[in-house]
């Protein structure tokens, strides 16, 4: 558990394995109560979450969580979300890990979802008051400069400009890049494309995501102008 002043807000980070023992979904229901004891520990809810990370230890564990995912993470607690294959993350026998960020709640500020057209389980991004999380940004094109020049960096400069953002207001970046790829050459790409680079810019690796041929899922977090 981390506690992290950031951005005008206090954020609650969570990572955690789940318990080596049971199917992927019962190793996601146990993470997701384990998280509830935790953020109730200092006074939030599971409706304060907003950015979850997946991890799958294979394809079926990643998709059997992400099933439970979407039910937990509803309704109040819906939140920006990504997912991964990524069996070198674990230290355990596990199947399941998972990340979920919070934000202590302030006064007169209220969590918004974008919707993506037409609705999917990520959503777009949220806003909460001046802050903006986007959902893990990602494409399947024939290759990792294709996906990132062409598709998912024009449509997150879209998405900032939606929300009174843009890459000047971009706080961090992270980049879950296929194992396969070179952080040199995503850090080349989002150099060419990206008038401002970011004071916060991460490369991790990871083996798959929640479709074959995918390259990379970037995720962002900034400010907005309200």
């Amino acid at each position: 558990m981390q506690v992290l002043d950031w951005l005008g807000f206090e954020f609650i980070e969570l990572a955690a394995e789940a318990e080596p023992t049971g199917t992927p979904e019962q190793q996601a229901r146990t993470l997701f109560d384990r998280f509830r004891t935790a953020l109730a520990g200092h006074g939030l809810t599971i409706d304060d979450t907003v950015r979850s990370r997946l991890f799958g230890i294979d394809r079926p564990a990643r998709d059997e969580a992400s099933n439970v995912r979407a039910e937990v993470l509803s309704g109040a607690a819906r939140a920006a979300t990504s997912s991964y294959i990524a069996p070198k993350l674990f230290a355990s026998k596990a199947a399941v890990a998972m990340d979920l960020i919070a934000v202590k709640p302030r006064a007169g500020l209220e969590k918004k979802i974008r919707e993506n057209d037409p609705p999917r389980t990520p959503p777009r991004y949220l806003t909460y008051g001046p802050l903006m999380v986007l959902s893990g940004q990602t494409a399947v094109l024939p290759n990792l400069e294709i996906q990132v020049t062409t598709n998912i960096l024009p449509r997150i400069t879209e998405y900032l400009a939606e929300a009174g953002s843009g890459w000047d207001q971009v706080a961090q970046v992270s980049c879950y890049l296929h194992a396969e790829e070179t952080a040199d050459h995503m850090r080349a790409l989002f150099r060419k494309m990206v008038p401002v680079f970011p004071p916060r810019f991460e490369v991790r690796f990871v083996e798959g995501y929640s479709e074959r041929g995918k390259r990379v899922e970037i995720e962002v977090t900034a400010t907005r102008r309200l």
